[in-house]
């Protein structure tokens, strides 16, 4: 019991290392990845600074516990020539008792609060410079800006068809297209199945629902291209449905409006 709580104890703080070390430089998922990737957004900050901060409260209660269990494991084990006598003296202890039940409960509260308060903020969407639709279809999105009046499909590349550097199952045939800086509001729904708009890097998953709009919002700060996928089980094409999002400077957005509405 005691080899298998250490080799456990080992392995969270094995990969706690990994998660607190700094974020992949790329915008897109590295081999053998460990930690988030680099945010980009205001919100994917404040989640991966929620995620650390849990993290080191985890660990925390994890050392605690591990050192009191190592002590009970020596101290009271079993030696040879010992009877075993059950005492009634440590049978029952009530201020221990009361510890070890609120301390829990106000490290759980005080969790939760903090946890409460970047929900809000995801869910308080600002003004918005700009509005997107997404639908979700099986298996490939549907991108439309009702402002601009442009709307398109957004297929995965196949393998046969990708340029050197570009990456394997998170290539798309059309991008959507962003300014840095501006507040996104993204608006999706599905036209069949339930689906998921998922971006690592900007700190957005949500779900893409028949009848229903859900709406998330993000802003970019630097330009790039970041990628994500569907992430709810769609059906047998799922793992082919990814999301690519081009953040460009609002000039080479105005250009690219343009030439997708003389290209319509």
């Amino acid at each position: 019991m005691l080899q298998a709580f250490i080799v456990g104890v080992l392995f969270a703080c094995f990969t706690t290392l990994f998660v607190w070390g700094d974020p992949s430089s790329a915008a897109s998922p590295s081999p053998w990845q460990m930690g988030f990737q680099e945010p980009v957004t205001d919100v994917m900050e404040a989640i991966i600074k929620s995620h650390s901060f849990v993290m080191i409260v985890m660990s925390l209660v994890v050392l605690v516990v591990f050192i009191l269990l190592t002590y009970v494991l020596i101290r009271f084990r079993k030696r040879d020539g010992e009877p075993v006598v059950f005492n009634r003296k440590h049978s029952h202890h009530v201020l221990l008792e009361v510890l070890w039940t609120l301390v829990p409960l106000l490290i759980v509260g005080f969790l939760t609060f903090s946890n409460v308060k970047l929900i809000r903020y995801e869910q308080q969407i600002p003004k918005a410079d700009l509005v997107v639709k997404a639908i979700g279809y099986q298996w490939y999105w549907v991108y439309s800006y009702p402002e601009n009046e442009i709307t398109f499909d957004s297929y995965m590349k196949p393998e046969n068809e990708l340029r050197d550097g570009e990456l394997r199952l998170l290539e798309v045939d059309n991008k959507m297209v962003v300014p840095v800086g501006k507040t996104i509001l993204l608006q999706t729904t599905s036209a069949d199945v339930i689906h998921s708009w998922a971006v690592p890097a900007l700190g957005v998953k949500i779900d893409s629902v028949p009848g229903r709009l859900n709406e998330a919002w993000f802003s970019v700060k630097k330009p790039g291209v970041y990628y994500g996928q569907c992430s709810e089980l769609c059906g047998r094409l799922h793992g082919f449905m990814p999301i690519a999002i081009e953040a460009v400077s609002q000039e080479q957005f105005d250009e690219w409006v343009k030439s997708k509405k003389a290209a319509e």
